[in-house]
């Protein structure tokens, strides 16, 4: 045993677990004091013969001590200085002598670690239980919260009996253990079996009921010191039943309710800011409906004109980027979400990961303290808002104030989806004006300024470049250019079984066949942005026939091109033919909410129809026609039409749906 086998260098023993020299005896600190000091004059690197001289611990005994504080313990930390206490045990008992006789077994004695030793022989005994513990075949209850730690077992008879029939499977007879006592090592199985689901707390918590698992340190503690570093985002329910009223062709109101609406929230973890939001007239939101949010929180804000009375902004109400024009555009790092599908989609992490460059943090599942931030803000909504309106759900079906607020189906009653979008907007204004406790009784739009422009807190913005072409945020969509020489069909695209296409790309033949890279918007697909596959911009492709003038958003296009499908409708989309499609809505309306918010989805894509089209993002400079692009053909080229002699073209319908007004 020489000294370089038990060499500290590297090692900091000022780190390792220490000892409460206060909590022991005269004897116990003699012993301890003398101990420590000699392993610290060895980390000194101080001679043997001199620790020796100074402590009375001779070299075998030094070299002894010095091994069990190196041992590493069950939480992977050195054990340190605990390990110099007298008859402190630093491992587990482990039995090396083989088990005793019947006769022992059956008065009791010499079953020391016999149970740990049974299991260490016989390995399929121990994979059996831990099968067993994970598909919770037991339940711990903890039986008392005050004290120490009393736990009981439910389901411990039938892993018994189960436990016995496994012994009896690998060759243990009645004359082994555990058959041959009289328990049949029942109180060893359950010992075992509670340590084991104790020795991690998540599935002792979950062994005992537990859904979700709180207060793990650093969860709420990786906050954030400077603005925009850190956001949080997710979805909200709203617990409150709404109703949207539409005027008739005679021009009376008529009231439905609809289904619940989420709120989508991007919030500062810094600041405890609303940098923005979104509400969703779904069942569910989508990946459209997240990258909307974030184009929110983005963006400069623009006030709303308010048109009930009383609401408003107030005198300090608003939203950062309002309030401080320089945070327009401003980007944040990193953004901690949930892992609903909508937030992990592919189009979501593109939008977050390389179009705004930040950290997405999803976090484990069923982990709703990796964001209380935004989870304390959804419960003020609920007590500031939701629960004073009629109509209010309740946190639960058993809330007395879910009765309180029940209108008793008076439609008259409810809140109106308009009504609630402006009640919305300024309640979240007004959380911006609220002194928080956790900002010292700061606002978080004076926290806002004050760390921006009063410390001068560092902050990136999206480059100017991006702010114009917002709708790269979303991925690509790959169309390939299709066109026939022989039937004179000019250059297209086909995106949703509709055609789209431009002078620029209707002129040029030498990209029939090749792929564009389509980026569109969701919610007005009347015109969408294509660029080459080398990165270079070709321009707006405009929907054609009445799907290039009506705005209309993606489901409703599916749900029209499914009806077209089923043969219900007409063919050709014509104003005459939406009105019918929302007709048909107001009817079905009627007798479903589910019906109602498709209906009042439908009108809101539809309330600008006829208009003119708006592109998803403003073009830079004009469209860019490709270099191997050939000059026009021109209509002259055709052959001439006398109008003398009339003849009838012939009529050819290609592959695909193409709309003819």
């Amino acid at each position: 045993m020489n000294r370089q086998r038990r060499d500290l260098h590297g090692i900091d023993i000022g780190i390792w677990p220490d000892v409460d020299f206060n909590a022991l005896s005269d004897a116990q600190r003699i012993i301890f004091s003398k101990r420590r000091r000699a392993i610290e004059l060895y980390a000194e690197g101080e001679a043997i013969r001199l620790i020796e001289e100074r402590t009375g611990i001779n070299r075998h005994q030094l070299y002894f001590l010095l091994d069990r504080c190196l041992k590493i313990d069950a939480d992977g930390r050195v054990v340190g200085f605990p390990a110099l206490l007298k008859y402190q045990r630093i491992a587990p008992y482990t039995r090396t002598a083989p088990l005793g006789s019947a006769h022992a077994a059956a008065s009791g004695g010499g079953l020391g670690g016999a149970f740990a030793f049974l299991l260490e022989q016989h390995p399929p005994l121990a994979q059996w239980l831990t099968q067993k513990i994970r598909k919770r075949a037991v339940t711990l209850h903890q039986v008392s919260t005050d004290g120490p730690l009393k736990t009981r077992l439910s389901g411990l008879g039938k892993l018994h009996a189960g436990f016995l029939t496994q012994c009896r499977a690998v060759g243990i007879t009645a004359a082994d253990y555990p058959l041959d006592t009289d328990r049949m090592g029942i109180r060893s199985l359950s010992a075992y079996v509670t340590a084991k689901i104790l020795t991690n707390f998540g599935d002792a918590a979950r062994a005992g009921g537990a859904t979700h698992l709180k207060g793990m340190p650093g969860a709420a503690g990786r906050g954030a010191v400077r603005p925009y570093q850190v956001v949080e985002f997710d979805g909200h329910r709203l617990d409150v039943r709404l109703k949207i009223v539409i005027r008739d062709p005679l021009g009376f109101e008529q009231e439905f309710e609809i289904e619940r609406i989420w709120l989508l929230v991007i919030i500062d973890v810094c600041t405890r800011a609303v940098l923005g939001y979104h509400l969703v007239l779904s069942r569910e939101y989508s990946r459209y409906d997240v990258i909307k949010t974030i184009e929110q929180a983005l963006t400069p804000h623009r006030p709303r004109t308010f048109t009930l009375p009383d609401v408003g902004y107030g005198s300090a109400g608003g939203f950062p980027s309002s309030k401080l024009p320089e945070l327009g555009y401003a980007i944040w790092e990193r953004m901690r979400l949930d892992n609903a599908k909508a937030n992990l989609a592919s189009d979501t992490m593109t939008a977050l990961c390389e179009f705004i460059g930040c950290a997405a943090d999803a976090g484990p599942p069923h982990h709703p303290d990796d964001r209380p931030y935004i989870e304390r803000f959804f419960g003020t909504v609920a007590s500031t808002l939701s629960s004073r309106l009629p109509g209010y759900t309740g946190s639960n079906p058993k809330d007395l104030r879910r009765a309180l607020a029940d209108p008793k189906g008076n439609l008259r009653l409810f809140v109106s989806l308009a009504e609630m979008e402006e009640l919305m907007e300024a309640s979240i204004a007004g959380y911006n004006a609220t002194p928080h406790d956790g900002l010292n009784g700061r606002t978080p739009l004076e926290a806002m300024e004050y760390l921006v422009r009063g410390k001068g807190q560092m902050i990136w913005w999206l480059p100017k470049a991006k702010r114009r072409t917002m709708c790269l945020m979303q991925t690509a969509h790959r169309c390939r250019v299709r066109g026939y020489l022989a039937q004179g069909t000019r250059p297209h695209i086909n995106l949703f079984q509709v055609r789209y296409t431009s002078e620029v790309l209707a002129a040029s033949g030498a990209l029939l066949g090749r792929d564009l890279r389509v980026y569109y918007n969701s919610d007005d697909l009347r015109s969408v942005r294509a660029f080459l596959s080398d990165g270079s911009e070709l321009g707006i492709l405009k929907a054609q026939g009445a799907w290039g003038e009506i705005r209309h958003d993606l489901k409703l296009r599916r749900e029209i091109m499914k009806l077209r499908a089923k043969k219900r409708m007409a063919f050709t989309v014509t104003q005459e033919f939406i009105n019918r499609f929302v007709e048909e809505k107001r009817k079905k309306a009627k007798h479903s909410r589910r019906a109602a918010s498709d209906l009042e989805r439908t009108m809101r894509a539809l309330a600008n129809a006829p208009t003119t089209n708006t592109p998803p993002g403003p073009p830079k400079s004009g469209p860019v026609a490709p270099a191997a692009a050939p000059p026009a053909t021109t209509d002259s080229a055709l052959p001439a039409q006398t109008p003398q002699k009339i003849e009838p073209l012939k009529l050819t319908i290609p592959s695909g749906f193409t709309t003819v007004i």
